[in-house]
């Protein structure tokens, strides 16, 4: 059993398949029993009982209780879901800290003439990024997909026209940034979070420590939330089922297929035109390579820092020069973040088609800019994607409560999407520096001849 429990304890992935695993055994078994809301003059007898301890309440969910004139059975599936919902009000309450330091930290450290060919790197990567948030936003237009979320009280409507867009727009861009911070305008968060993090860049050192410290800080706390996501995965999975059945898993099915397929269309299609307007010739055994080399460690590792070294490995393999790769690579695994960016577009997309709420053009086009810079925010931090969508949500007039919601359905898929956004991300970053050190090569040997 302690062996057991040290292998569980080792991965949050297990921990999180076994969640899934035993809340659909578990609300499979309610929702064949039926179980009814309690009632008759032992109903708050019986609420109190559950909430004595934690054996009672298993107990209790499991078989019911046989109470006055009848059965009397708990309504298992609203307390498992009291885990789900405690699981996305932490995500809720820590998102909009989480964004305004990482975005700020993120353009607080960046630093320019470092290495040669670095500047044309850097641009393949945002390009890369936009191009795949573009991506998402188009495979996610033409499949839309739904959800199943609560319905929010609060939840506001789009912006129909190009008036309403630009004007809903400026006044969250102009909003206080403690108010855009306690209300959810991941907006004003954005536009207070670069004006600091391009102020930051000639603070002192000591300023600069101290961001890199409130970092650190927001990566802690973050963590201990996303080593709760087994029970809120439990929580949410064994509500779903018990009050909806299986038919939402296959929303949950067509949602990973967009993701995947908006992934595969930028592996094997973007990224290899990329290549080619930079080198002029067949992009796909270099594009392949990176694939089985490091798209496929990184797949299973789930981590682009983890993958750093088989990627300056993979690089030295490829003949590149160490002092652009060196620095390339390490970047690239902080703002290379294409499978980011298309988790974020297709999981807030998802939500407005679920709560059918039109996309205007501009805002379609702005969400590939939010997805592109969120993505790069996201790096190091575990969930860091997911933990971006309420930004974009915002965007689209969705309020915290659903994104929240869209969060912890984003963890329920997480193991394959988390999986192929680590391969896409990582494998990008050699692909796209060897591409531009061979670019530069090659335009100083012609230059030199």
């Amino acid at each position: 059993m302690r062996d057991l429990l040290r292998w569980l304890g080792r991965s949050l992935v297990r921990q999180i398949i076994i969640a899934m695993l035993l809340g659909i055994i578990i609300g499979s078994l309610l929702m064949q029993t039926g179980i009814p809301q309690p009632d008759g003059p032992l109903a708050p007898v019986l609420s109190s009982v559950v909430h004595l301890s934690f054996n009672h309440y298993l107990t209790d969910i499991l078989y019911g209780a046989a109470l006055t004139h009848g059965t009397l059975l708990v309504p298992a599936a609203e307390y498992f879901q009291i885990l789900g919902d405690f699981f996305t009000k932490a995500l809720r309450a820590v998102a909009p800290v989480l964004v305004f330091v990482l975005i700020t930290h993120a353009i607080s450290r960046h630093r320019q003439g470092r290495a040669r060919g670095l500047k044309n790197i850097i641009g393949l990567y945002i390009a890369g990024t936009f191009a795949a948030a573009a991506v998402a936003v188009f495979t996610s237009t033409i499949f839309p997909t739904e959800l199943y979320l609560k319905a929010a009280e609060d939840t506001a409507g789009a912006p129909e026209n190009l008036k309403a867009v630009l004007t809903t727009l400026l006044f969250k861009i102009t909003d206080n940034p403690i108010n855009a911070v306690v209300q959810g305008n991941y907006i004003g968060i954005l536009t207070w979070a670069i004006l600091g993090g391009v102020a930051m860049r000639h603070a002192s050192d000591n300023s600069k420590i101290a961001l890199d410290d409130a970092a650190r800080v927001i990566h802690y706390i973050v963590g201990i939330v996303i080593r709760i996501a087994p029970y809120g995965v439990f929580g949410l999975v064994t509500a779903t089922v018990a009050t909806t059945g299986f038919s939402t898993f296959a929303t949950y099915a067509r949602l990973i297929a967009v993701l995947l397929g908006s992934m595969t269309v930028v592996a094997l299609l973007v990224n290899p035109l990329l290549v080619w307007i930079m080198l002029r010739k067949n992009p796909y055994p270099l594009v392949w390579r990176c694939l089985v080399q490091s798209g496929i460690p990184a797949f299973f590792t789930r981590s682009s820092a983890a993958n750093i070294p088989i990627n300056l490995n993979l690089s030295e393999q490829l003949g590149l020069r160490e002092e652009t790769y060196s620095i390339s690579i390490p970047l690239g695994a902080n703002i290379n973040m294409a499978g980011a960016a298309i988790t974020i577009a297709v999981l807030s997309l998802a939500a407005a088609h679920t709560l059918h709420l039109p996309v205007h053009p501009l805002n379609a086009l702005i969400l590939c800019f939010l997805a592109t810079l969120g993505a790069a925010g996201a790096s190091g931090v575990p969930g860091g994607s997911l933990m971006l969508i309420p930004m974009a949500c915002s965007l689209l007039g969705i309020d915290g409560q659903t994104a929240a919601q869209v969060i912890a359905i984003g963890v329920l898929i997480g193991v394959i999407q988390d999986s192929a956004e680590t391969a896409l991300n990582s494998s990008s970053d050699v692909i796209f520096t060897a591409a531009a050190d061979l670019a530069d090569r090659r335009k100083n040997g012609a230059a030199t001849s």
